[in-house]
Formats: structure tokens, C-alpha cells, sequence
């Protein structure tokens, strides 16, 4: 399981500085939002005139007659209750008679009562005067005529509502594009500022699964967020609104079951995030498969491994499903248990309001219902309200498990942009002039860090190298060989800091490498890799890779010398000519030398090659040995290598032998040769099943080149 660091489960919030750069659309798609929930309101509230003209055969001037009569009763008879209310109120303070405290108690009630049945009235009798003053005079009076133009604008509502929506979705769309775009941005810097042995940890179709499928749900959780979970909660609050206007009694009963709700969908929701981590990992796994499969296609087609991997990957696409159908059958859950608690949210208002209105009453049970009798407009209204109530949160509750899986994709995220690289910069780095003097392995000892352990907790890790002391002057050649394992890669990638030790220091002139700039200590170094990465562009590009700013004299001095030009010229694009991924278009010892070229470019003061010409063919390693004899000169240079050839000691000035993590032998090819017992098997290795050569063709009677021949040129080692 891939390495995670420690964060938060609300990964979603630290989008927000992402966000805030592009705040103006956002802001701009609330308000629409906030249109397209009123608009939903108003749709609504037609159902009030729909029934007064259908059902209830009323039109709508006579409705603002009735509704006026009855203000204007109702505000008379409170003011004149409120009148004696107050008189009594009066003369009870007056007497300030003990016993008649309590009297007053549900006097001063009744008058607040009062007071609040005449505001009441006096807001519907001003709703009134507008809608006769406004209103009224645009309506024709002809009830199938009102009819026609209600649905009217209920049509031209719904089209506008449906404007906002698409106008907001392109705003909320933009923005999370941008965001999401911004947030892989920082993701790549920050994964490219790791070290080379954090990145190899996680891998890269682990890597890969993050910035693709980890990214594209996150954004679509993003949308979710800025578009439905914006939107449908304020079509809810203006409903709810709506429904408290008609009847707060009746619609807090409603809202009995919400805390319910609440508990069930946080228990759902924790279930969801967790089975969504697991998903995403087996998702990687099977982009790890697919890698895989594809970058050895060749060996899978050669020994008819199709099934094999056919089989792995139909293994893995099983474990996805199966981890799949968790998060589907966990999200399933919500929809219903959303409408299920939602009816019985309308339950809770419709059966009292249906008492209330069959039986003509405002209470029930002596508890107070309703601010008056309510008719079936009135409890149509109710219901619609809360209809409207109901719509969103269902809509709501089937992007609750895409919002969670987002959640879940974020953590992921944040986790890659968290992780802290096992090779630190320094905070002030020391100054590091061009290598000139030597370079110290003082006290090696390293271990490969763990995925999940603590990188500096070694106590159950392999020991790679051990103990190790080596010095190297400046403008030494130093064959690095030993077998398999020994240590060889491990040692000269320090130089780099691709890994730092786990004790120990690397030294370059007295400096500690931890104390210069990664940024100093590369551009002293070159190296060529054994597996050569060429970026899918020309030759001349990929040679200009080692330094950026070189003009085309350089590069093609620098191809030259590499030997690059003798195959350049055979092809009709030249310089120009593009290598295919991975530099595939070329053949290996053309990789080669362009990736050596490419190095000598960067006029390196300390120059690596790892098993550079392990895999090439002999022309092609004459070649580059040949380049490598001219561009040595002058530089400390390290050759990592298990072959040991003719042409390779015409310029190497020292040998260092590794075995088991120790430097068991350093010095000219010829003392290391006949002192050395693990040099002499390694080097005898290779000439073993050769026909052995006359002696005057510069081969000893035991099989071995004579010393002389093998020794250095004073002129080359210089």
C-alpha cells in the first residue's frame, strides 16, 4: 500500500485557496443560484391561484376582497381586545394588589398575542392593497383566461429558472476546471521537488492514478459542490420559507425527523469515504497492471504470456468491482432512506393539516396550530412547499456518495502534495565552486527506505552499503565494478543526492553535499543511465535537454563529440528528426550516444555512467568509449560497470571493486588486478569460452591482456 502522510478527512476544504483566485465567477454563479431558487419558489406558489380558480371557483379579485374583509375584521376586533386588555392591565397596576400578579402575567400574554394578530393583519391588508394596485389590473378577469396566463408564466418562469442553471453550471464549470488545473499543477511541482527514492516508492502508475483518475473525481466532485449542493439547498430554504409563512406550526412538525437524517447519512457517509479509498488503490493496481503489460509487450508476445496477463488483470478488474459494488450498495442506501424519511416528513404536516381543515379548526389537542383556519388553498400550498422541500433533498442525496468518493480522491491528493522528500534542502545553502580537489565518502551506511516505515528507522532494513571510506582526487577515471548487488548503483547515486545516506557524508572539495543547493551540485554532474530516457521529441531537443540555453554550435559540438552525426547523417530530417517515445525510433546504441551527448552538453565537472554500455551493441560501445576518451579529460569520472574491456582501460585510471556494500579494493586496474581475488574472478569471468589469442596479440598464456597493455596511457590519464 502506497505511503500516506497524515491528513485531515476534510481534504475538500483545502481546495479553497485554489478557489479563491477565480471568487468572482463564483460569487456571480450564487447569484444565479439564488435566482434559480426563487424562481422554483414562485413556480410553486402558483398552486395557490391554481386552486382558488379550479376548485375552489374564486377569482382572484374576490380572493383580495375576502382576504381584505377578514384583515380589516380581524385587526378591529384585535385592537378593540387589546384596548380592554390594556385597561385592565392598567388598573391592575394601579391597585398593585399581590394576588392579581398572576393576572397580569396572562394579561401581558394575551396583549403580545394581540399586538401580533394585528401586525399580522396589517401586513396581509398592505399585501392586499399591493396586489390590488399592482396586480389586479393586469389579470383579466375571465377565470380560463387567468388560467392560461398562470401557466403561462409558470412556462416562462421555468425556461428563465432554466437559463440560470445552465449559466451557473458554465461559471461553477470554469472555475473547477481552472482549480483542478491549478491543483495538478501544484501536485507535479511538488512530486518533482521529491527525491528520486519517494517517487520510485509510490511508482508510476500510482502516481499516475492520482493525477488522472484521483483528479477527474475530484473535479466532478467540485462540480457537484459548486452547481447541485449550492443550488438545491437554497431551492429547499426558499420552500422551507414558503412553508413557514403559510405554517410554522405545521412545518416544524415536518421537521422532526431531520436530526434523524442527519445521523444516518454521517454514518453513511464515513462507510463511503472508506470504501472509497480502497477503490481508488485498486484502481491504481490496475493501472500498474496495464503499465506493465504495455511497456513489455514485447516479452509477453514472445512467450505467449497473453493469458498470464489476461488472468492478473481480469483479478484486478474483479477486486475493483467487488470494492465498487461496496460504494454502490452503501450509495444506494441514500436515495431511499432520503424519500422514506421524507414522506414521513410530510406526514408529519399532512395529516394535522388535513385535521385542521376537514374538521374547521386551528388546534389540536388544545396545541395551536395555525394562525386561523386554514382552507385548501392554503393546505395545498403547504404541501407544495413542501413538495419542494422534499425534490432537492433527494437530488441531494444521490450526489452525497459522489461528493464523499471526491472527498476521498482529495485526501489522495493532498497526501502526494504533503509528503516530505527524504532529501532535504538546506535552508541556507553554502556556496559550491566547480569540483577541483576531490571527493570523500566518510563512514557510509545506507538502507532503502520502506513504503509506511520511518526512513530513518533501520533497524529491520537491509544494510546496502557498509562502513564505506573512498576517497577520489579530482580528474581521476574510476571504473566502479563489482557483481550484482554489491553496491556499485547505490554508491555513486549519493553523488546526486538521488538518496542521502543514513549515516555517514559525501564530501565534494571538504563540503558536505547536505549543505549546497540540489540545484549547485546537479549542474556539476552528468550522467548516463543504463536505461536511457529520451523524451518523445527530436534529436537536436533531447541533446539540448542538458542545457536549455545552448546554441545550435554547442549542441552540434556536443553531438559530434558523441558520435551522434554519424548516424544523423544517414537519416533525412538530421538533428531534427524525432525519436518516438521513449527514444524507441532509435536503436539502442543511438540512445545511447544521444543521452551521452546530451551529458557532454552540460560540460559536467563530475560525470556518471551506469552501466551505460551493458546493452549496446560492441560498435556502438567502441564508439562511446571512444567519445568518452576526448571528454574525460579534466573531470572526475565514474564509470559504474560489470564488463571490464580493452578499450575501457585505455582511459580509466583507477578500479574500485565492490562487494557486499564494501570498498574492498581501489587503485590501478593492474595492483587491484593481481591483489584482488573478487576483481580477478569478475574480470576472468568475461574472458572465459574465448578462444585465447596468440601472445603477440597482446593476450598472456593464462588467458589475461598483458599489464602493459592494459595499463593507462600517461597522455589519456593526464
Amino acid at each position: 500500500m502506497a505511503r500516506r502522510s497524515k491528513v485531515e478527512a476534510g481534504s475538500l476544504s483545502r481546495v479553497l485557496p485554489y478557489v479563491w483566485p477565480h471568487r468572482k465567477p463564483v460569487l456571480l454563479s450564487f447569484v444565479f443560484a439564488v435566482l434559480v431558487a426563487v424562481l422554483w419558489g414562485l413556480n410553486l406558489s402558483i398552486a395557490f391561484p391554481v386552486v382558488k380558480v379550479l376548485l375552489e371557483g374564486q377569482s382572484l379579485p374576490q380572493y383580495v376582497a375576502s382576504e381584505t374583509q377578514k384583515a380589516e375584521a380581524e385587526r378591529a376586533y384585535k385592537s378593540e381586545r387589546l384596548a380592554r386588555i390594556e385597561a385592565r392591565i392598567a388598573a391592575l397596576t394601579a391597585n398593585r394588589d399581590v394576588a392579581s400578579r398572576s393576572e397580569l402575567v396572562t394579561l401581558y400574554k394575551d396583549q403580545a398575542s394581540a399586538q401580533a394578530r394585528i401586525t399580522e393583519a396589517s401586513r396581509t391588508l398592505f399585501a392586499m392593497s399591493l396586489v390590488r394596485s399592482y396586480a389586479l389590473p393586469w389579470l383579466p378577469e375571465d377565470k380560463f383566461d387567468l388560467l392560461a396566463l398562470i401557466l403561462g408564466v409558470l412556462l416562462g418562469a421555468t425556461a428563465l429558472k432554466g437559463v440560470f442553471i445552465f449559466i451557473q453550471d458554465v461559471l461553477v464549470g470554469s472555475v473547477i476546471e481552472r482549480t483542478v488545473m491549478d491543483l495538478r499543477k501544484t501536485a507535479f511541482r511538488k512530486t518533482l521537488a521529491l527525491d528520486y527514492q519517494t517517487v520510485a516508492m509510490d511508482g508510476t502508475p500510482e502516481l499516475m492514478s492520482r493525477f488522472t483518475n484521483d483528479m477527474n473525481m475530484l473535479a466532478y466532485g467540485l462540480q457537484l459542490l459548486g452547481g447541485k449542493v449550492v443550488r438545491e439547498p437554497l431551492k429547499a430554504i426558499t420552500c422551507l420559507v414558503g412553508a413557514l409563512i403559510v405554517s410554522w406550526q405545521l412545518t416544524l412538525l415536518s421537521l422532526v425527523f431531520a436530526p434523524i437524517a442527519g445521523v444516518i447519512f454521517y454514518r453513511i457517509g464515513k462507510k463511503l469515504k472508506a470504501a472509497s479509498h480502497r477503490s481508488m488503490e485498486s484502481m491504481s493496481r490496475i493501472y500498474k497492471t496495464l503499465e506493465e503489460t504495455f511497456d513489455a509487450i514485447k516479452v509477453v508476445l514472445a512467450f505467449n504470456a497473453a493469458p498470464r496477463h489476461r488472468r492478473r488483470f481480469h483479478a484486478e478488474n474483479k477486486e475493483y468491482y467487488r470494492k465498487a459494488m461496496r460504494i454502490v450498495r452503501i450509495d444506494a442506501l441514500t436515495s431511499p432512506a432520503t424519500e422514506v424519511l421524507g414522506i414521513l416528513a410530510a406526514f408529519g404536516a399532512l395529516l394535522p393539516g388535513a385535521y385542521l381543515v376537514l374538521r374547521g379548526s386551528d388546534s389540536i389537542w388544545g396545541i395551536k396550530l395555525s394562525n386561523g383556519n386554514l382552507d385548501i388553498a392554503e393546505l395545498t400550498m403547504l404541501y407544495v412547499f413542501l413538495a419542494g422541500i422534499i425534490d432537492p433533498l433527494r437530488k441531494l442525496s444521490s450526489v452525497y456518495g459522489k461528493v464523499k468518493r471526491s472527498t476521498a480522491a482529495a485526501d489522495r491528493i493532498f497526501s502526494l502534495i504533503d509528503r516530505k522528500p527524504l532529501v532535504r534542502e538546506v535552508a541556507s545553502p553554502a556556496l559550491m565552486p566547480r569540483h577541483s580537489k576531490s571527493i570523500e565518502f566518510r563512514r557510509i551506511e545506507f538502507h532503502y527506505a520502506v513504503p509506511g516505515q520511518d526512513a530513518f528507522d533501520t533497524a529491520h532494513r537491509q544494510r546496502v552499503l557498509d562502513d564505506l571510506d573512498w576517497t577520489v582526487k579530482a580528474g581521476e577515471v574510476v571504473a566502479v565494478v563489482g557483481e550484482n548487488g554489491s553496491g556499485k548503483s547505490t554508491l555513486v547515486n549519493l553523488l546526486p543526492r538521488f538518496y542521502d545516506p543514513t549515516h555517514g557524508a559525501v564530501l565534494i572539495d571538504g563540503v558536505d553535499l547536505r549543505d549546497v543547493s540540489l540545484r549547485d551540485l546537479r549542474g556539476q554532474i552528468g550522467v548516463v543511465t543504463q536505461e536511457t530516457m529520451l523524451f518523445d521529441d527530436t534529436i537536436y531537443e533531447n541533446i539540448r535537454y542538458g542545457k536549455p540555453g545552448a546554441s545550435p554550435a554547442e549542441v552540434e559540438a556536443a553531438a559530434k563529440q558523441a558520435r551522434v552525426l554519424d548516424f544523423v547523417a544517414e537519416m533525412t530530417d538530421g538533428l531534427q528528426t524525432r525519436v518516438g517515445e521513449k527514444g524507441r525510433r532509435l536503436s539502442g546504441g543511438q540512445r545511447q550516444r544521444v543521452a551521452l551527448a546530451r551529458a557532454i552538453l552540460r560540460d559536467p565537472a563530475i560525470f556518471i555512467l551506469d552501466e551505460a554500455t551493458s546493452a549496446i551493441d560492441a560498435t556502438s560501445e567502441r564508439l562511446i568509449h571512444e567519445a568518452m576518451r576526448e571528454f574525460c579529460r579534466g573531470r572526475t569520472v565514474f564509470l559504474i560497470t560489470h564488463a571490464v574491456t580493452k578499450t575501457l582501460l585505455e582511459f580509466v585510471t583507477q578500479v574500485a571493486v565492490m562487494d557486499h556494500g564494501r570498498l574492498v579494493a581501489y587503485g590501478p586496474h593492474d595492483a587491484v588486478y593481481e591483489t584482488c581475488p573478487a576483481y580477478r574472478k569478475l574480470y576472468r569471468s568475461q574472458i572465459d569460452g574465448r578462444t585465447a589469442p596468440r601472445r603477440d596479440a597482446g593476450w598472456d598464456d593464462d588467458g589475461g591482456p598483458h599489464v602493459d597493455d592494459l595499463a593507462p596511457r600517461k597522455s589519456e590519464a593526464a
